[in-house]
């Protein structure tokens, strides 16, 4: 027997961080990641979404890879977003993500920060953000090459 706790807070950005997104979160696209969460055997603790990017915080199960998570979802959201809002033809997400694993200890505050984007997001860009995420958890990044 196996036994795991995998969970992770992911974050993605709409393509050229251009603000496609309600930027207050949006409900529909929330309840829709949930679902297709669900589908994929994980779990949704929490997702939160502004005006350019979105963060989820997910349990995920042992058989699914984080990259392939990230991919389907993506995939996925882009189609439904399409099909759903005739205004975001031309949405798409950025090629790449960023996870960084969460004991489940630390998930309530986790949850928190994702529940307090839009707050947050008063007082710093989305770039600022996720360089403070890469440096907090120690991981090297070329500034050059983060948002491209």
């Amino acid at each position: 027997m196996s036994y795991t706790s995998l969970h992770y807070h992911i974050v993605f950005s709409t393509k050229e961080r251009r603000t496609f997104l309600d930027p207050n979160g949006d409900e529909r696209l929330n309840a829709y990641f949930g679902g297709m969460i669900r589908n994929m055997k994980a779990k949704l603790h929490c997702v939160n979404n502004t005006a350019d990017h979105i963060h989820l915080a997910v349990g995920l199960h042992p058989s699914v890879s984080v990259s392939s998570f990230v991919g389907t979802i993506k995939t996925n959201s882009s189609k439904w977003i399409h099909e759903t809002f005739e205004s975001l033809q031309t949405f798409s997400w950025q090629e790449g993500y960023s996870a960084f694993s969460v004991s489940y200890s630390g998930m309530d505050k986790v949850i928190q920060y994702i529940e307090n984007q839009q707050a947050h997001h008063k007082k710093l860009s989305f770039e600022e953000e996720l360089m403070r995420l890469l440096e907090k958890h120690h991981i090297k990044y070329d500034p050059k090459y983060v948002f491209k």
